[in-house]
C-alpha cells in the first residue's frame, strides 16, 4: 500500500507531489490524459508563488524563462496596479504559459521519485477508516491503488470530488469571456496590451514562438453554447475590432476557449482519507490567473500537513485545519472574483461610471492601490488561529535576511518548522535544552534584522514559522515570553 495518490497532473497535482515527495512520503500520480494539454489555460504566475518555488531552490527555473511585468490589474481597469513596492523579492508577475510551467513541475517532480502515470485514469474509490483505494483505468485494464490518503487535483469537473460525494455549491455563469491563441500581423507594440470601451475589453499578451493570446468580453455576448465549435480567425477579428478600433492583424487560431462566469466552492476540503486541491476544490471565473496561482496555493499549505501526518509529528488536528484555512481562503477568493468579474463583464453606464471611479482611486490613493496589490499578489493570504493569539500568527513571513547572510526563505522545508530567533544569545538557549523530540522537525535560525522597513516586524523576539512559511508562534521584545522553552514545546502548543 502507498502513502499517497494525487489525481490529476496539473499545476496543483504536480506541485503537491512534488512537496510529499521532499518531505520522504510515497506518492503516485495518476493522470488521464498520455500527453500534456498543449495550449495555455493560465500564463501569470504571481509574486507569492514565485516565493514558494523561491523556499525550493527552483524559482530560477521560471524567471529564466519568463517575462516579468512590475503590474498587474483589478478587473481589466484602464489604470494598472503596482507590484514594485511590494515586501518581496518578485514584485512583479511572471509570465510563463502553463504547458512549460508544469513541464518544469513533472521534471521536478521525477527528478524527486515522483511515481507519474499518464494514461492512467481515475474511475472511482472506496474508503474506510485506514485506507482509501482508487479505482484506475488504464490501457492494459482497471486496477486498484491503495493508499492511505487520495487527493483530487483534477479541476472543476473533478471525479475524485464527485465520487467522495462532496457538493459544489455556487453560482451559475452570466457573463461569458473568449481566449485564442493567434498570430498577429501587426501585434500591439507594448507587452501587455488591454482595451475598454463600451463595446467590452479586450487583452492581448505575447506567448513568444510568434504567438499571442488574445481574449475579450464582448457587450452584446448572447452565452451561444456551441460558440467555440464554429468561432474561427473571422469571428475572432470582428469581436476584437469591435473593442479595439483593429484586429491587429488576427489569423491562424491555434486554439479556442470560452467560459462562463460560475464560481464553484466545494462545501469541504477533506472528506475523511479524501482531499481536494486546486480547481477541484473552487471554480472561478478566468481573472489574473488567480486559479493557477490559489491551486499552488493550496497544495502548499496541504504538502508538509499531510506529510507530517504520515510521518507521525503532526501536532493534534493539523490534517483538519487545511480545510478550515484554505476554505476560508476559497471564500476571499470568490469575493475578489466577483467584484472583478461585474467590473470586466458589466457595460451598463452605471458600472462604466464605477470603473472610472475605481480607475482615479487606483492612481491617486496609494494606500487602496497597496491593498489591491496585496490581495492580487497573493502576499495578503493570512490564517486566522483564533483566540488572543499573537499579531503575526497565521500570516506569511517575508524573506528575512539572516545573520549567515541567505534569506528565511532559503531554509524553509515541508519537513520541518524553523525557529527565528531575534539573537544569537535566544538561539543558544533554546539550542541548548534537551528534551526536543523529534529533532529534525525544527531548524533554529538568527535574524540579522527582522524589521528592516517592516513595521510590524521590528520588536520581533523570536516566531515560529511553519513549512509553508506562515507565522505559528511570535513574541515581542519586551512582552515576557520565555524562550529558553524548548522549540518543540512551541510546536506542540500550536495547531495551525
Amino acid at each position: 500500500m502507498g502513502e499517497a495518490v494525487v489525481v490529476g497532473a496539473g499545476p496543483t497535482g504536480l506541485w503537491l507531489a512534488a512537496e510529499l515527495r521532499l518531505a520522504g512520503v510515497d506518492v503516485t500520480v495518476v493522470e488521464r490524459r498520455e500527453d500534456r494539454f498543449p495550449h495555455s489555460k493560465g500564463f501569470t504566475i504571481h509574486p507569492r508563488t514565485m516565493e514558494i518555488w523561491a523556499s525550493r531552490g527552483i524559482d530560477h527555473l521560471f524567471l529564466d524563462e519568463g517575462r516579468k511585468i512590475p503590474n498587474s490589474h483589478f478587473g481589466l481597469l484602464d489604470q494598472r496596479v503596482d507590484f514594485s513596492a511590494l515586501d518581496t523579492p518578485f514584485p512583479h508577475i511572471l509570465v510563463l504559459g502553463q504547458p512549460r510551467v508544469e513541464e518544469l513541475l513533472e521534471r521536478y517532480a521525477l527528478d524527486l521519485g515522483v511515481d507519474i502515470r499518464r494514461g492512467h485514469g481515475f474511475a472511482g474509490l472506496t474508503q474506510d477508516a485506514g485506507s482509501v483505494v482508487a479505482r484506475v483505468e488504464s490501457a492494459t485494464g482497471t486496477y486498484p491503488l491503495e493508499a492511505d490518503y487520495l487527493v483530487g487535483c483534477d479541476g472543476a469537473a473533478s471525479e475524485v470530488r464527485k465520487a467522495a460525494g462532496i457538493a459544489f455549491p455556487g453560482t451559475e455563469s452570466t457573463a461569458y469571456t473568449w481566449i485564442a491563441d493567434v498570430t498577429l500581423d501587426d501585434p500591439p507594440s507594448v507587452p501587455y496590451f488591454q482595451r475598454n470601451s463600451a463595446a467590452g475589453q479586450a487583452l492581448i499578451v505575447p506567448m513568444g514562438n510568434g504567438v499571442h493570446r488574445v481574449g475579450g468580453v464582448n457587450a452584446d455576448e448572447d452565452g451561444d453554447d456551441d460558440w467555440t465549435e464554429r468561432a474561427g480567425a473571422e469571428e475572432l477579428r470582428i469581436r476584437l475590432a469591435a473593442i479595439a478600433g483593429s484586429d491587429f492583424g488576427l489569423r491562424d487560431p491555434l486554439w479556442i476557449s470560452r467560459t462562463g462566469s460560475a464560481n464553484r466552492l466545494a462545501e469541504r476540503y477533506q472528506h475523511g482519507r479524501v482531499l481536494l486541491a486546486g480547481d477541484a476544490a473552487h471554480r472561478i471565473f478566468p481573472v489574473g490567473g488567480l486559479g493557477l496561482n490559489v491551486g499552488l496555493q493550496d497544495a502548499w499549505n496541504l504538502g508538509w500537513k499531510l506529510a507530517a501526518t504520515l510521518r507521525g509529528w503532526a501536532p493534534d488536528g493539523l490534517l483538519e485545519s487545511y480545510h478550515d484555512e484554505r476554505h476560508g481562503a476559497g471564500v476571499a477568493l470568490m469575493e475578489l472574483v466577483r467584484a472583478q468579474t461585474s467590473l470586466m463583464t458589466d457595460f451598463r453606464p452605471d458600472l462604466l461610471s464605477l470603473r472610472a471611479v475605481l480607475n482615479r482611486a487606483v492612481t491617486d490613493v496609494p494606500a487602496f492601490s497597496s491593498l489591491l496589490a496585496k490581495e492580487l499578489s497573493g502576499l495578503a493570504v493570512a490564517y486566522s488561529p483564533g483566540g488572543d493569539a499573537h499579531p503575526l500568527v497565521g500570516h506569511r513571513a517575508p524573506d528575512i535576511r539572516l545573520s549567515d547572510g541567505g534569506g528565511l526563505f532559503s531554509v524553509l522545508a515541508p519537513d520541518r518548522y524553523v525557529l527565528l530567533m531575534a539573537s544569537k544569545a535566544d538561539a543558544e538557549a533554546a539550542s541548548s535544552r534537551t528534551g526536543i523530540a523529534p529533532p529534525p522537525h525544527v531548524l533554529t535560525v538568527v535574524a540579522d534584522d527582522p524589521g528592516g522597513a517592516r513595521t510590524d516586524w521590528d520588536r520581533l523576539r523570536a516566531a515560529l514559522i511553519r513549512p509553508d512559511g506562515h507565522v505559528a508562534w511570535a513574541a515581542w521584545t519586551g512582552d515576557g515570553a520565555t524562550l529558553t522553552a524548548s522549540a518543540a514545546e512551541a510546536v506542540a502548543a500550536v495547531r495551525r
